[in-house]
């Protein structure tokens, strides 16, 4: 065996607090030990990222990496939805840059076959360029070149869901004759790539000669060039077509700037409009752990009049602060309108079971935060548009009418109350359905010591094989000629729990915006009501008329 490149430091793994150092397998560059397993826990500033490179990289083949292994996380180890890659055979790892202060690298080798293992080096991602704990032909002049790597190194592949960039020693100014390259995305990746940039200050001239930013499609040079930017005026949003963005940076011999800074995410499952009457999705990774680091949005945008109903059916967050009880970490939020600046519905986090929330007109957002560490399953939704209906009542009858745009694509007789034989009737541009209280279904029920008529207002949506009806509660208080309407079966009901299947009238004892109550009066009897004061007021004005004679 050949005695080590590098002086002797942590032998297998330990916790790596400098603002640089480096790092390797035991023995190295001898063989490495049989069933080992090593995790170096690599912290430097708050406000920092780090910074990893593999100066040599030999680990037993597995087309898997099932025998020896090396993975890098994006933070605590274990922690899977921070990992960013698991490696072995004799291609090394590419640069790596974390998204915050803390990464950890875990090596396992199994009881069969032994390597050469891999070296390592890392620093901080702020400061004044690299300071490597590696051997330099300089110091030592009889050790191989490969080991040294240049100042200001930056860029690397970044593999994440989201995550943020910067340009080296950022917010500082950056070096001359610098050139970085982000990779962002990884083979397999299953939508396109947003960049956004919060900042952006590089020397400018006619043409971007000098110092310069260039995004390209793809994960190379090659690909289609989506924008080529310096000066002081900030970059528009990039999304990418395919799941590979690279963003290159070059300063020349003199001038710079403040820099950039900027912050990618998957598009594809971090970044969704629905515009469907009914749908469902779920956190990135879903059931799997969700990634570290996101902030992730999910618009729901229906036609005018409709509402949005949101069904839960599977949450698992992070839990809540110990110190203050809130949703600190990792929550999911929901917001009426488009914006977060949109009333808030609700936030949660842990393992809750939200009742269903509904918008207050025809859009929500849902938000979810993830912070830079512990991950959990994440969660699945389902969604229905409440259809925009007016139901009336009269002390025997029921009136409900649906704008038939709403509901274009259906045929008539796939809306009825209570039996198919109650089915709407098509008059100008609306369904509509008018039946006495002792048809179709309808039942006297008490509630709240009141003596209300209910029937069960069935759409139905099914297509082929999957059935797919919509149930709305619509309920008349006879004395008072009051009628409301409330959704209580959303899409694909046998795949909801017990609890998302309910009546809202608990939800609305408690103050809940769920029921769409339109209230109306016969406006037959508030025609016979005015007769009656007018006939009043006249008869009134005669016996003054002839008092005063």
């Amino acid at each position: 065996s050949h005695p080590p490149l590098c002086p002797p430091g942590i032998k297998c793994g330990g916790v790596l607090s400098a603002p640089s150092g480096n790092f390797s397998s035991p023995n190295f560059p001898g063989l490495y030990p049989y069933e080992t397993e090593c995790t170096w826990l690599i912290v430097v500033a708050e406000g920092s990222s780090v910074l990893l490179s593999f100066s040599h990289f030999e680990l037993e083949y597995h087309a898997a990496c099932a025998y020896d292994y090396l993975q890098v996380y994006n933070g605590a180890t274990r922690d899977q939805g921070n990992l960013l890659g698991t490696f072995c055979g004799r291609s090394p790892p590419p640069p790596f840059s974390s998204a915050w202060h803390v990464m950890a690298v875990v090596f396992r080798s199994d009881r069969h076959v032994a390597k050469h293992g891999f070296a390592a080096a890392y620093r901080k991602g702020s400061g004044e360029g690299w300071r490597w704990w590696s051997i330099c032909p300089s110091v030592l002049p009889h050790h191989p070149h490969h080991l040294c790597l240049p100042t200001d190194a930056c860029g690397g592949q970044l593999t994440g869901l989201s995550g943020e960039i910067t340009s080296p020693r950022y917010p500082e100014s950056y070096p001359n004759n610098a050139e970085c390259r982000w990779s962002i995305g990884e083979a397999g990746g299953s939508g396109p790539l947003t960049l956004v940039f919060t900042d952006f200050q590089v020397e400018g001239g006619q043409g971007c000669g000098f110092d310069y930013v260039a995004l390209f499609d793809g994960p190379t040079a090659a690909a289609p060039r989506l924008g080529h930017y310096c000066g002081s005026t900030r970059p528009p949003r990039t999304v990418s077509s395919t799941p590979h963005l690279l963003v290159l940076f070059k300063s020349d011999f003199n001038i710079g700037g403040r820099g950039f800074k900027a912050h990618f995410y998957s598009a594809g499952e971090c970044q969704e409009v629905f515009t469907t009457i009914k749908g469902n999705f779920s956190s990135p990774r879903y059931p799997n752990f969700y990634p570290n680091n996101l902030k992730c949005q999910w618009s729901i945008q229906l036609p005018p009049g409709y509402r949005v109903k949101v069904f839960f059916l599977d949450v698992e967050l992070e839990g809540r602060s110990s110190l203050t009880d809130g949703c600190d970490y990792d929550h999911l939020a929901a917001f009426d309108g488009s914006a977060e600046n949109g009333s808030l519905l609700g936030r949660w986090c842990g393992r809750e079971s939200p009742a269903p929330v509904t918008s207050l007109s025809n859009q929500l957002l849902l938000v979810l935060h993830t912070d830079r560490n512990t991950a959990k399953r994440g969660f699945s939704i389902a969604y229905v548009g409440v259809v925009p209906m007016n139901v009336s009542c009269t002390r025997t009858d029921f009136h409900i009418q649906i704008p038939v745009q709403s509901l274009a694509q259906l045929e008539r007789n796939r809306i009825y109350l209570g039996t198919p034989s109650c089915a709407a009737q098509v008059v100008g541009r609306n369904f509509k359905i008018h039946t006495r209280f002792d048809t179709c279904g309808t039942e006297s029920q008490k509630r709240n010591s009141t003596s209300v008529i209910v029937s069960t207002l069935y759409i139905d949506f099914s297509a082929g094989d999957q059935e797919d009806i919509h149930q709305y509660e619509v309920q008349c208080e006879p004395k008072r000629k009051e009628a409301s309407v409330t959704l209580i079966a959303g899409p694909n009901p046998s795949r909801l729990s017990q609890a998302e299947n309910l009546v809202d009238a608990q939800q609305q004892e408690g103050g809940a915006m769920d029921a769409r109550e339109i209230k109306s009066q016969d406006t037959s009897d508030i025609v016979f009501i005015s007769i009656c004061i007018l006939a009043g007021l006249l008869m009134v004005i005669a016996v003054v008329g002839l008092v005063l004679l």
